[in-house]
């Protein structure tokens, strides 16, 4: 997802960045209302992620305006003001969801998933399954014949897209466009690590086999024939 970011605090925004960064998201970044309004203006996003309280423009009055020239990008309210009447004021200057501050981090990102899948008109899934293997998508937790597997946010990633693609097999041009976003193959072995780093944590202590090499073709989430 290409995401843009209207936060002026330095410590807020690292934080994030990095976080969404690390979920494998593009994050560009304004640090204050008006740079933050032209550039969701004129630019392409999946989802903006906006500040209530922002110097130069606030962000109500920001959403407001970015309504009026008709910019439907889903809007993520950031804010220190946690109410029900200062919620109620985000989403009705045109927010289409509000996350109090402090926040964890697995929510923002749950929340930013479903408002672009609702976006797209999807519908948002919780829960991926492929025979005793169970990935939920909004408190981010996976598990193999219910025990709990710890997994980096690129691993979570990746596997989330072999689920999806249970039985077919996925190509390494198809996960460096899906889960690196790479529109060219950088010549490293950045997949075959990650896979090695799934398999050991899925596969390993696990019967049967679920991650497999398909020679010459990629990879498949299957159960051996």
């Amino acid at each position: 997802m290409h995401i843009l970011l209207i936060e002026d605090d330095k410590e807020a925004s690292k934080y994030v960045i990095k976080g969404l960064q690390e979920s494998g998201h593009v994050v560009d970044h304004a640090a204050d209302g008006e740079e933050g309004y032209e550039i969701a203006l004129v630019g392409k996003f999946d989802v903006l992620i906006v500040d209530r309280m922002l110097p130069g423009l606030d962000g109500l009055t920001l959403v407001e305006k970015l309504r009026q020239n008709h910019i439907a990008t889903p809007v993520l309210f950031l804010s220190a003001l946690g109410d029900v009447d200062d919620k109620v004021k985000g989403l009705n200057s045109g927010g289409d969801d509000y996350l109090s501050k402090p926040f964890a981090f697995s929510e923002l990102l749950a929340r930013i998933e479903v408002l672009v899948k609702r976006g797209s008109g999807l519908l948002a899934e919780t829960t991926l399954k492929f025979e005793d293997l169970e990935m939920n998508l909004l408190s981010r937790r996976v598990t193999r014949n219910d025990k709990a597997i710890d997994l980096q946010p690129r691993e979570f990633k990746l596997l989330e897209y072999l689920l999806r693609n249970a039985g077919r097999v996925v190509t390494r041009t198809m996960l460096l466009e899906n889960v690196w976003e790479y529109h060219f193959d950088p010549q490293t072995n950045v997949i075959d690590v990650h896979i090695s780093r799934l398999r050991s944590k899925i596969d390993k202590d696990f019967d049967p086999p679920l991650v497999h090499t398909i020679r010459g073709a990629g990879y498949s989430l299957r159960v051996p024939d």
